[in-house]
């Protein structure tokens, strides 16, 4: 919550973000959709706005990309997308979006994907089974490539593209009368890979669009006024910091860290003292996504009732008779071992040449074993499937 002020009375902000308990679960386990269409890591973020006895509100929604696919961690710092192929996969789509139009009305479905690589065998995957509803709009913005990971403004492009569908949705408003003069009749689903990062720049982006043109209305700012350039720098800091806090939330939540690309929330361009904290959130999801989340994961299945304890069932802890936790440890010790002593040979000059080469063939015969292993080695849930 924050509370700038304008033209001299006190404004208040606040974001309420509600996370969908249907596909419960951490960054690389819970993937896509399930058989019923609902999405991992879906969640409803509204903006509330009161100001000189005017409420208004501003909702938009976040969610994977709803069809069955995988990205099963094996210690690569980005493991291959896998799309499940499966029969029900355009009722999947149609379930999911036929529950958002139920609940909010028009819909548009945003896609900020990558369009190469495995991201984008994903993103065509999503357009081809779009094409298919003919009552959701779907837009795909590139947003690495357009925006070029730190031009912020960029995304004024996105928005040419969706503007009259933006403002025939709407907001809610509401007089200082108690009057309903505005009803917002739909909304915007947004989403990249994880929902996390380049999302939240975008949903931060769309709400400070709707923000002026709340204010505006409410005459707290004139037609060709924005919040950019009209409030204090201290009350737009307020607004920039709130998306930025409730991002790395949602992202704690899900990937175990705060969120990426804050820094353009915050100051609408890359920074350095960002990249760097980046770059350490990103080493820190490689290794929770790695070593820590199959725990995480069958500790949100069981809290959250998807798995049901039975007496008359072995425990699926004991049904595998080695764990990642003892393969860890086993093949760190193993690479550090194999590694210590290829730098002690070197170290010999030429007297130990020979068993430098045996010991480094050694290493990396060892790495590629552990690599090749990677899957068995991760931490990975025992309670429940992936769908």
């Amino acid at each position: 919550m924050g509370r700038p002020k304008l033209n001299n009375s006190t404004s208040t902000i606040t974001l309420i973000s509600r996370r969908c308990t249907r596909r419960l679960g951490t960054r690389m386990w819970r993937r896509g959709a399930n058989l019923e269409g609902d999405t991992a890591n879906f969640i409803e973020t509204e903006q509330l706005l009161e100001y000189d006895g005017f409420k208004s509100s501003f909702l938009q929604v976040r969610g994977s990309i709803p069809l069955l696919w995988e990205q099963i961690v094996d210690l690569s710092y980005k493991p291959c997308l896998s799309i499940i192929e499966h029969e029900d996969t355009p009722m999947i789509v149609k379930r999911h979006f036929h529950d958002l139009i139920q609940r909010y009305g028009s819909t548009i479905a945003v896609d900020l994907t990558d369009k190469h690589g495995n991201e984008g065998q994903l993103s065509l995957a999503y357009a081809t089974e779009m094409e298919k509803l003919a009552d959701v709009r779907y837009v795909s913005f590139d947003f690495h490539q357009r925006c070029g990971g730190s031009n912020f403004d960029s995304l004024k492009l996105l928005y040419n593209e969706i503007a009259d569908d933006f403002e025939k949705q709407g907001y809610f408003l509401q007089t200082t009368e108690g009057e309903l003069v505005e009803e917002q009749k739909g909304i915007i689903r947004s989403n990249c890979i994880d929902c996390l990062d380049r999302t939240n720049v975008t949903q931060s982006y769309l709400a400070r669009i709707s923000l002026d043109q709340q204010l505006q209305r409410m005459c707290a700012l004139t037609s060709s006024e924005h919040i950019c350039t009209f409030t204090e720098d201290e009350d737009l800091e307020i607004f920039r910091n709130l998306w930025v806090n409730q991002g790395d939330e949602i992202s704690l939540e899900y990937s175990g860290t705060n969120a990426l690309k804050g820094d353009i929330v915050r100051y609408g361009k890359q920074t350095f003292s960002g990249l760097i904290k980046d770059g350490i959130s990103a080493l820190s999801r490689y290794y929770l996504n790695n070593f820590q989340d199959g725990i995480r994961q069958d500790a949100i299945d069981l809290i959250s009732g998807n798995y049901t304890v039975s007496g008359n069932s072995p425990s699926p802890f004991q049904l595998n008779k080695f764990e990642s936790r003892t393969l860890f440890p086993v093949a760190s010790v193993l690479l550090i071992g194999s590694l210590t002593v290829t730098s002690i040979t070197l170290n010999r000059g030429g007297q130990g040449v020979i068993s430098s080469v045996i010991c480094a063939g050694a290493t990396a015969g060892m790495m590629a074993l552990v690599k090749a292993n990677g899957r068995q080695i991760c931490s990975r849930p025992r309670l429940c499937g992936l769908l």
